[in-house]
């Protein structure tokens, strides 16, 4: 055994997921850790998981600033950053599903 339990699981065939998104988490390599450390293959998301990260932190305000600078409306704001975030993360889970097993992404 691994002495990991969520790293354990690939073992049968099973895949950890994380059902929350947050900028912060992505930014500061907490996300990029838990691939490689613990195995995690995937994030899912929903416009309410995003509400909850935006609203409950100051991850996205200057972000948020520049983008009412722009004039951009609150709708519009929200769809940016979910993308961001969205982008940010995929990109942190390029090339996990084509290494061969036991293998770490660099």
């Amino acid at each position: 055994m691994s002495g990991n339990a969520l790293k354990e699981l690939e073992r049968y065939g099973q895949s950890v997921w994380h059902d929350y998104i947050r900028r912060k988490e992505i930014l500061s390599g907490a996300l990029r850790k838990r691939i490689d450390e613990d195995g995690l293959l995937g994030v899912t998301s929903n416009p309410s998981i995003f509400e909850k990260a935006i609203a409950g932190s100051d991850d996205y305000d200057q972000s948020i600033r520049q983008y009412v600078a722009e004039g951009l409306d609150a709708p519009k704001i929200f769809e940016k950053l979910a993308i961001e975030d969205i982008q940010k993360a995929t990109d942190e889970f390029r090339g996990v599903l084509s290494e061969p097993a036991g293998a770490t992404a660099t």
